[in-house]
């Protein structure tokens, strides 16, 4: 049976979520996992989530002009004990250090779909009040 957060626990769920995707930015921007692959690709940290014992971090990324986003998924999460590892300095203050997991945010292409069904003409001409089965 699943447990009801308090808005406390799901507040701090968010702000350590914060701190872990600015933390894992740093460690990204600044190059300090080796692999050609990241070196090369230039990554955007969207979003973490936290699990409620604040024990696993999901990070959602978007790498940038990559069209293989599966690939730079795949070494994220082959170096994931390292990066985890080097979030150490950036959150003292937490108690254990989440196990990190990768995944590719596809809130982006989602977002997208949306806007392109939202400006075909069919929902277009139903946003106008045009209606073609009138008489």
């Amino acid at each position: 049976m699943a447990t009801k957060l308090t808005s406390a626990q799901q507040q701090r769920m968010l702000r350590v979520g914060e701190q872990v995707r600015a933390a894992i930015t740093l460690v990204l921007q600044r190059g300090e996992v080796r692999d050609d692959l990241l070196e090369k690709t230039v990554i955007s940290v969207s979003e973490v989530r936290m699990s409620n014992d604040l024990k696993v971090a999901t990070a959602f990324i978007t790498p940038l002009g990559v069209p293989d986003h599966d690939a730079i998924i795949k070494a994220l999460n082959r170096h994931a004990k390292f990066i985890r590892g080097r979030l150490g300095p950036h959150l003292r203050q937490m108690k254990y250090m989440p196990e990190i997991r990768f995944r590719d945010d596809t809130s982006f292409d989602n977002y997208k779909k949306i806007d392109e069904l939202l400006r075909s003409p069919e929902v277009m001409r139903d946003l106008e009040g045009g209606d073609t089965d009138k008489q």
